[in-house]
């Protein structure tokens, strides 16, 4: 039994998918989840800083008594999950396996899309993975820039996200795929632009659930589950962004759920800080800054 939390990050709002999943499927689990929302998107960013970014948000949740790690972002999976594993004393999952998993357990005829960030389609890892996983699988992949910036803005359904959906995924639908994995946590918060412009034949496959169920399976396997759920929900959420803007859009997104959302503040000489959480009866003052000079960045 280990009462610690699971640590959750994501550039932004689209680990919240994740998040839900590991809340429904764990109930008895904590979670402090932080989207770098000052840093977004991951997607365009060279390799190496999202490796820096991964690797310091990372050390932040242990800091903070994370016994798990969740890299709900498949950018950061892409990049940084090797680098993670070696760099935490921790365990680290994922988001890449479980899509993977789940997109060759969805397929009929072996056609399978893939869509994701720019670094993501780019990093190889999706191509890699299917053909190690799924010998005869016709794979299509589409970078889908625009599609981050628009859940982060709170538009998921509009005459304009249509035009680009359209856009987007036209080769996918001239490829004909059956099912396609949604290699990006955001774009669930789009699964009904994504939907109407593919069509109710082909299967949308989100890699959160899976995910989450491999988290289950590693908490067993290592002895780190928690036994029994606590008295009141302890999960903490915080946003190196705006926090207010953070917990107004999360709750749109992902529901009452998400609490009190207090703000980081990462800075160019390896410390950061954290304001109290954005509520009516937090305080405007800071709290002190805490050193991390000596994080990996």
């Amino acid at each position: 039994m280990d009462d610690r939390p699971i640590g959750v990050f994501d550039s932004g709002f689209g680990g919240l998918t994740v998040a839900r999943a590991l809340i429904d499927l764990l109930p008895a689990e904590q979670l402090i989840y932080l989207g770098d929302t000052a840093r977004y998107p991951y997607g365009d960013k060279p390799a190496d800083e999202v490796r820096s970014f991964s690797v310091e948000i990372g050390h932040w949740l242990v800091a903070r008594g994370a016994k798990m790690i969740v890299a709900a972002c498949n950018t950061a999976s892409a990049v940084a999950l090797d680098q993670l594993r070696r760099e935490m004393d921790v365990p680290v999952v994922g988001v890449i396996q479980p899509g993977v998993r789940a997109g060759l357990s969805a397929t009929r005829s072996g056609r399978i899309g893939v869509i994701g960030t720019v670094g993501t389609v780019a990093s190889g890892t999706y191509q890699d993975a299917f053909a190690a996983g799924g010998p005869g699988v016709s794979l299509r992949c589409a970078a889908c820039p625009g599609f981050v910036e628009f859940v982060e803005r709170g538009d998921t359904y509009s005459d304009q996200v249509l035009v680009l959906a359209e856009r987007l995924l036209s080769p996918l639908r001239t490829a004909r795929v059956d099912t396609l994995v949604l290699a990006c946590t955001h774009y669930p918060f789009l699964a009904r632009t994504i939907g109407e412009v593919m069509g109710r034949d082909v299967v949308l496959v989100s890699p959160a659930e899976e995910t989450a169920f491999e988290v289950r399976s590693l908490l067993a396997e290592t002895g780190l589950a928690r036994q029994a759920p606590p008295d009141t929900p302890g999960h903490r959420w915080y946003s190196s962004g705006d926090s207010e803007m953070f917990a107004k859009l999360g709750r749109h997104l992902f529901g009452d759920d998400l609490g009190s959302v207090s703000a980081v503040r990462w800075d160019a000489i390896g410390e950061e800080a954290v304001w109290p959480a954005s509520s009516q009866a937090a305080s405007d003052s800071p709290v002190p800054r805490v050193p991390v000079g000596s994080w990996a960045t």
